[in-house]
């Protein structure tokens, strides 16, 4: 018999695989269209402003906000769910962390541009969830990202089971019932 940790530990490392995960809302790329593998399911939508520190040097999103606006959107997500992060830390020895991340960059955003960042869980392991993400600006598509996030223990720095709670409430919907909009 595997000892727990080590099953989480071969599921993080085959999430690229999708042989461990059962599937919780995605559809076929071809079925969801070119941009999104959510497709017409429903995702959780955060609206954030791009401001002047946000921008590089030719007045555009420099590319690694746009990670940091994924990370809010799915922080933000939590939050929705009623997830605190850092009760789970405290009182659960439990963080999450990514483990893996596939960005596309498609169009720019410019300064005082409002966007809106998506997120929508792809799959669900035992220890781990596959996210797609993408940032838009009205209909146009920014950018998109596939981001595996990993629960570990914090104590050990190795992989632990999602919290039950967590489990639950992503089961029978999303926080927010947002259907993305059609891409360009």
């Amino acid at each position: 018999m595997h000892h727990p940790r080590a099953r989480c530990a071969t599921r993080i490392a085959l999430l690229s695989t999708g042989d461990t995960l059962h599937t919780v809302r995605a559809t076929s790329p071809k079925a969801a269209g070119e941009s999104s593998a959510c497709g017409a399911a429903f995702t959780f939508k955060w609206s954030v402003r791009v401001y002047y520190e946000d921008t590089d040097a030719g007045g555009v999103v420099y590319y690694a906000n746009y990670l940091k606006y994924f990370e809010r959107c799915r922080t933000e997500w939590l939050r929705a769910l009623g997830i605190d992060q850092s009760a789970l830390a405290r009182d659960q020895g439990l963080l999450f962390v990514v483990a893996r991340i596939e960005a596309e960059y498609r169009q720019p955003a410019r300064l005082d541009d409002e966007l809106e960042i998506h997120a929508c869980a792809l799959q669900v392991g035992h220890c781990s969830i596959l996210f797609e993400q993408v940032a838009q600006r009205g209909d146009h598509l920014l950018a998109r990202a596939q981001v595996t996030v990993a629960c570990v223990d914090a104590h050990r720095g190795r992989p632990a089971r999602l919290p039950q709670v967590l489990r639950a409430r992503i089961a029978p919907s999303p926080p927010t019932a947002v259907p993305l909009r059609g891409r360009r």
